[in-house]
């Protein structure tokens, strides 16, 4: 076995200076020759649980891998990182194969990634010593992503003169899952470790546009960063692709109906930044290894949570912010209905129609949606998260409960008479819009007919929705999703039991708008110059060297980069990511960006080579003046992330530690402003008179107050944390 250092070697090749969660515990429990079985949050680093093993066992590691393109990526990845790796798949010709194979079992690569189809033609001369098995939850019939070729991986384990060390990884698993992921794999006693599911850095949020394309094409025009645009069918990716085309877009469509060159190409175009934009099935992007994905956009709703949180999850894999958008419309469901009920297996059909109405349930939500997501895969959650839709923004909560209880008379009133109907012909009736089907069965005579004339059918669906999610209204699994009520429908219609919207209801004949909110783009607190420049450098080195620009180095490591301003080689490798084989690689072209920068806006007093002081120290202390004046404040009262949100364009600026809404509570909290009162934390008497004011929230577990700050709190609020940080 290698003697290396697990900490030098993430240093030497990845350029980070300690592990992220969980890692070093794998790392551990595999070089102890224990089985291991890790769920990680995609972009949490997986990949160096096995990698960094694989540089110190013995022998050949295989990285069992589902797609083409992931090996692809991960293995240029790991060559710019000065690590040798190869991957055999249906892509490589036999010769190219054979000579792979000879190269691994003469110690050429350390490590080779393989196709679960390739296993058993598999032949390698040489010590196996460890196998890594990626997307593990493929293995899994209780996954979202079964394949049967996964099946084959125990039986090639099995089969070795000596059984190796053993490890799965996935990013996304229910308890149910993970349990079965470790028998079917077979792993012995594994070391088994789930570091969460959260990923901060991510936006969540579920829009209800009226017209899908409109939405998507504004979203467009304000964001220019790369994004993932996932549709349900082949047709929708052809139909959004030729309209965002016909609008000067440049996008790329995948899907499973075009050939295996036309799919390379596309993903090519997309990894390689020839294109911004990929429109695409879920066949695209499983494990996909691209960094930069800014957003990811739901065209139409996606079959499971766990389909929707591993497809959502490809976004800001780099750890910068990054926006998950899902939009949401009826007709979703019945697309997913008509594919699930494709399955010839009845239980199958059943099970995923249970996982579909859990989707459905998310799209509907007004709680918290990262707290729903999390708490699907058994992990507790706060109640508000201050970094989604739901919660993020300051829409005001609408009183419903009369709408409701029309609503609810209607459907008690037909359901009075043994029939039922959808959504459809409800909101019809109520609206009193008597059409051949509404008069042929004369529903115009029912007592609830027209009782919301001139309302928005928009409105009446938002409620309508609110009430099957909290249960006043059940659903049936039938062709046109028929209401009936339920042992709960009482409480509101007869009890005065409240129903809340999120939303100011639109005045009557007018429209309701989409639920959503402008993206606005995430303020790093650097020169956006500079980090153009260092771009534009990036995709030169790429092109030259025929990788992804993301392998030269993420935006990430170009964002720290930008911060710290190195100015010299030991500086440069304080930046995160850069490690010492990619400084030899790259180094000197962005130290000549960096240098010309500091020369022309004077950051280093001539001296080129004065380093990590120069670079970085020597920008100009911030004083409490200065701070005051260049934050945000606002006349409107604001949440207390959105606070921290302008404290931190600031003090990024002067390369000081990011704040937290969490942190400026305590710090409010300790000065007397805020009070802890039945585990919420609510102003005192003191903080009321500084404009700490609070409005009411609902979510399924009950009301709750949510503290909203105005321009005095701010001000204050920026004096205690200039102060906390002297």
């Amino acid at each position: 076995m290698n003697t290396a250092n697990p900490d030098e070697l993430l240093k030497q090749y990845y350029g980070y200076d300690r592990f992220r969660e969980g890692q070093k515990e794998i790392i551990t429990a595999l070089l102890t020759g224990r089985d291991a079985f890790g769920v990680m949050p995609t972009g949490a680093g997986k990949s160096v649980c096995y990698q960094i093993p694989a540089l110190i066992l013995p022998g050949v590691t295989l990285v069992i891998s589902p797609l083409i393109s992931l090996m692809r990526d991960q293995v240029q990845a790991l060559r710019a990182s000065g690590i040798a790796a190869a991957y055999i798949n249906s892509s490589l010709t036999s010769t190219q194969i054979d000579a792979a194979m000879t190269k691994a079992a003469n110690g050429k690569y350390k490590i080779v990634y393989v196709a679960p189809e390739r296993l058993k033609s598999l032949t390698l001369d040489a010590e196996i010593s460890f196998v890594a098995v990626d997307e593990a939850h493929c293995i899994s019939q209780w996954g979202h992503d079964f394949r049967t070729s996964y099946l084959d991986i125990p039986r090639f384990v099995e089969s070795l003169p000596k059984r190796p060390v053993l490890a799965g990884f996935t990013a996304t698993a229910t308890a149910k899952a993970r349990d079965d992921i470790i028998k079917m794999l077979g792993l012995r006693s594994p070391f088994a470790l789930t570091t969460g599911f959260d990923r901060p850095n991510l936006r969540f949020e579920v829009r209800h546009p009226q017209d899908k394309y409109q939405e998507l094409k504004t979203y467009m025009g304000e964001n220019d960063g790369n994004g993932i645009i996932y549709c349900s069918t082949r047709k929708e990716v052809e139909s959004v692709t030729e309209k965002l085309r016909r609008d000067g877009f440049s996008a790329a469509r995948y899907h499973a109906g075009l050939t295996d060159d036309e799919r390379s190409r596309a993903q090519d175009d997309f990894l390689y930044d020839r294109t911004r934009i990929i429109i695409a099935t879920n066949a695209f992007g499983m494990g996909i290894d691209k960094s930069d994905v800014r957003f990811v956009i739901h065209y139409n709703m996606p079959q499971n949570v766990e389909a929707y949180y591993q497809e959502a999850g490809r976004a800001g894999r780099d750890g910068l912010p990054s926006e998950c958008i899902l939009f949401y419309s009826r007709r979703d469901i019945m697309t997913a209905l008509f594919l699930i009920n494709k399955s010839e297996n009845p239980d199958e059909i059943q099970r995923n129609k249970q996982l579909l109405n859990q989707m459905e349930r998310y799209c509907q939500t007004d709680g918290c949606l990262r707290q729903y997501l999390l708490e699907y895969f058994g992990e507790r959650a706060r109640s508000e998260c201050g970094n989604c839709g739901n919660c993020g923004g300051d829409d005001p909560e609408t009183d419903a409960s009369v709408d409701a209880q029309k609503i609810l008379s209607c459907i008690w009133r037909i359901n009075k008479q043994n029939r039922s109907f959808g959504f459809g012909v409800i909101c019809k009736m109520l609206l009193g819009k008597p059409d051949q089907y509404i008069l042929s069965r004369k529903l115009d005579e029912i007592p609830t007919f027209g009782k919301m004339s001139g309302e928005d059918a928009n409105y009446i669906r938002r409620v309508y929705d609110r009430l099957v999610f909290l249960g006043y209204i059940a659903v049936r699994d039938d062709r046109f999703r028929t209401a009936t009520i339920t042992d709960k429908t009482p409480e509101v219609l007869f009890d005065g039991t409240k129903v809340y919207v999120r939303g100011e209801k639109p005045e009557s004949g007018k429209k309701a708008s989409s639920r959503g909110r402008k993206s606005e783009p995430p303020r790093y607190g650097f020169s956006q110059t500079l980090f153009d420049k260092l771009k534009a450098v990036r995709l030169e080195m790429a092109k030259e060297s025929g990788v992804p620009a993301f392998v030269v180095f993420s935006d990430a490591t170009l964002v720290d980069m930008a911060q710290k301003r190195p100015q010299n080689e030991t500086a440069m490798l304080d930046v995160s990511g850069v490690g010492s084989v990619k400084f030899e690689r790259y180094g000197q072209r962005f130290l000549a960006i960096l240098r010309e920068d500091a020369a022309e806006s004077g950051a280093t007093g001539g001296d080129a080579n004065a380093g990590v002081e120069a670079g970085a120290d020597s920008r100009p202390e911030l004083s409490l003046a200065s701070f005051l004046r260049q934050i945000e404040i606002t006349d409107t009262p604001i949440q207390i992330t959105r606070v921290a949100d302008s404290f931190n364009a600031v003090f990024l600026q002067y390369g000081q530690a990011r704040v937290s809404g969490q942190g400026l509570n305590k710090l409010l909290l300790e000065n007397g402003y805020l009070e802890v009162v039945d585990n919420a934390k609510l102003p005192t008497e003191k903080g009321a008179e500084a404009g700490i004011t609070t409005i009411e929230r609902h979510s399924e577990r009950g009301a709750y107050r949510q503290c909203l700050f105005g321009r005095e709190t701010q001000r204050i609020l920026a004096e205690l944390a200039f102060a906390a940080r002297l």
